[in-house]
């Protein structure tokens, strides 16, 4: 009998000392791979992590979690989004537990207000509105988006143009400049075009700006067998991908006095539409998946490289 007990001692050691060096290797090695090199079941140590930590530091490491996930998001993030990245790092919270958290440490998400569209009904007959509002498509390269905003920095107004793919959201081409010419929109669909791996027999979709129904830019559509599509005149509602995606621009990421110079403008909004919009951000369009995320996992189900 002693010796049994002396078994059960050891054992309990070993598996204290395996839980332990797990938690150090996580860092940087998967749990699941750990658990199996160290012959304990996954279930086993996540039990013995949540006993071992008390309620009260529990509480305050989410708390920490959670003010970090929304100073990365420059305070635009809300519970939905912080649920949705907290549940990607393998967290068991939900969605109300997330939002007391951010009662408690007085975060408040960054909310536009409302926007005064103007409708109108006049078309242009030679470019027709194609799409049509069917922003659900079934695969990438298929349609793609186009718009023009204004960005404040070094002083004067700066100009955005943005290429979006309608099948998952992702932002595939981009160009910043001083002047709302053809060129700025010519920039960013090349940049697109290479991008995509050269793409043909595509429809771009965008509203009747005088940069996209320039002479310029239908030509260089033409030579990409490009088929282009435009809104009717005022009716932002038939460009809303794109309208969406400057909202979240400006509200969530642009600080409110602009950038200091044009440099600094163009790296802080590379690495929003680029990194963050693309790969890390939540999209609801994708149930909670980043643009990237979701059409690389769209890649792998259709067996596209």
């Amino acid at each position: 009998e002693i010796n049994i007990k002396k078994g059960y001692r050891a054992l309990d050691v070993g598996r204290s000392r395996a839980f332990a060096l797990i938690d150090q290797l996580s860092a940087h090695e998967p749990v699941d791979w750990l658990c199996k090199v160290f012959d304990v079941t996954r279930s086993c140590y996540y039990a013995q992590r949540l006993r071992r930590r008390s309620p009260a530091v529990e509480r305050l490491r989410l708390r920490r979690r959670v003010s970090e996930l929304f100073s990365q998001s420059r305070s635009a993030a809300g519970s939905r989004s912080i649920l949705s990245l907290m549940r990607e790092d393998g967290e068991q919270i939900g969605r109300f537990k997330v939002r007391s958290l951010m009662r408690e440490l007085d975060l408040v998400s960054k909310q536009p207000g409302s926007h005064a569209y103007k409708r109108a009904t006049v078309e242009r007959l030679d470019i027709p509105n194609t799409l049509n509002r069917e922003f659900d498509v079934a695969a990438p390269n298929q349609v793609w988006c186009g718009d023009i905003t204004y960005i404040w920095a070094q002083g004067k107004w700066h100009y955005l143009a943005v290429v979006l793919d309608l099948c998952t959201r992702r932002i595939v081409g981009w160009a910043l400049s001083e002047k709302p010419d053809a060129e700025l929109v010519i920039k960013a669909l090349d940049m697109a075009y290479e991008q995509r791996g050269r793409p043909s027999d595509l429809l771009f979709h965008s509203d009747q700006g005088s940069q996209y129904a320039s002479r310029l830019f239908r030509q260089r559509l033409w030579r990409y067998r490009m088929r282009q599509s435009m809104s009717r005149r005022g009716n932002c509602w038939d460009n809303a991908p794109m309208e969406r995606v400057f909202r979240s621009l400006k509200t969530e990421w642009i600080p409110t006095v602009g950038y200091r110079t044009a440099q600094e403008a163009h790296r802080d909004i590379s690495h929003y539409l680029m990194h963050r919009y693309n790969w890390i951000r939540p999209h609801q369009f994708n149930n909670g998946l980043a643009p990237a995320q979701a059409e690389k996992k769209l890649n792998v189900v259709s067996g596209i490289s």
